[in-house]
């Protein structure tokens, strides 16, 4: 059977993770000194883009590997540029399955914790409309 753009992608990128890796969780520390303020909804100045701690949408070394292969592909544009921009079509596709997948593993989970009538805590929730609001800012921002 071929193999397509994204399996190739995935070989030299690393696979992604699935629900039981931990490398796709957040790491927005649960408590900080910095109290909550009500005007913001919550939510932390450093928690949003610009703040000093704005969260990897990625760890970081898939965050290298990506940067790494983006680089490789610029470098190829000059002598395949057919071939360059079908293979940037393909990182670029794989990079937003990883960063959704991220998003669609934490919603499972609290969705999991609802269905099972379990209280999901105040500060998971912020946390997780924190990674939305930091997402959807990084969005628009560019």
């Amino acid at each position: 059977m071929a193999r397509n753009k994204t399996d190739e992608l995935h070989d030299e990128v690393g696979a992604m993770p699935d629900e039981s890796d931990d490398s796709m969780a957040s790491t927005v520390p649960p408590t900080e000194s910095e109290p909550a303020t009500a005007d913001t909804g919550g939510i932390r100045a450093d928690d949003v883009p610009g703040g000093h701690d704005a969260e990897a949408l990625l760890p970081e070394d898939q965050s290298e590997r990506f940067n790494v292969r983006w680089e490789e592909i610029q470098s190829s544009f000059v002598d395949k540029p057919q071939e360059a921009v079908e293979q940037a079509d393909a990182l670029v596709v794989d990079l937003m399955q990883r960063v959704t997948g991220g998003f669609s593993t934490e919603r499972e989970r609290l969705e999991g914790q609802w269905a099972r009538g379990e209280d999901v805590s105040t500060e998971d929730l912020r946390v997780a409309l924190t990674r939305y609001r930091s997402f959807f800012d990084r969005l628009l921002s560019t």
